[in-house]
């Protein structure tokens, strides 16, 4: 598993990737030759599995974003369908799910004109897909890629007053 150290690091990468080994080093209390040992070990074990920019969607027309479950007929154990939907440039992400369908894929366009041909066109060529039921998205209120680390979560929730508030009621 990871001590504290490394969750801390982890922590400070995921919060902004190009934060520099000095700097990372500085906050974690080691040298910075540690603590580079420490970042490449994690990137060994599997805890990094890379780094990338977020990129705005509004800037790259990408406006429409879209939830698609598919249903699939193929046998079970194989995932040909999910497969060829994660080889779709548009496709985000592709989750293979319990339930009536077999996949949810994730997807961004530039308009809903482009999504009606991305499920005609991409999602309708592959031999496997048996039917789609779409979600359009009207507003993203949260869309995060950090994951929950050690004490990470009680430092985001907000304090609590010490001193009980009081309202005073007219009766």
């Amino acid at each position: 598993m990871i001590d504290s150290i490394d969750t801390k690091i982890l922590t400070i990468l995921q919060s902004e990737a190009r934060t520099s080994n000095a700097e990372i080093a500085r906050q974690v209390g080691l040298t910075a030759s540690a603590t580079l040992e420490r970042v490449r070990k994690l990137e060994d074990r599997g805890f990094i599995k890379g780094y990338e920019a977020k990129l705005c969607p509004q800037c790259l027309d990408c406006t429409t974003l879209a939830y698609v479950f598919v249903r699939a007929e193929e046998k079970t154990g194989l995932q040909y369908t999910g497969d060829r939907l994660a080889e779709i440039p548009s496709v985000l992400e592709v989750h293979h799910v319990a339930g009536e369908d077999c996949y949810l894929a994730k997807v961004r366009v530039e308009s809903t004109e482009a999504l009606g041909r991305l499920l005609r066109e991409e999602f309708g060529s592959i031999p496997t897909v048996v039917s789609t039921r779409t979600t359009i998205v009207l507003e993203t209120i949260k869309e995060t890629t950090k994951l929950p680390i050690g004490d990470d979560e009680t430092d985001a929730k907000p304090e609590l007053a010490s001193e009980p508030v009081h309202a005073e009621v007219d009766a």
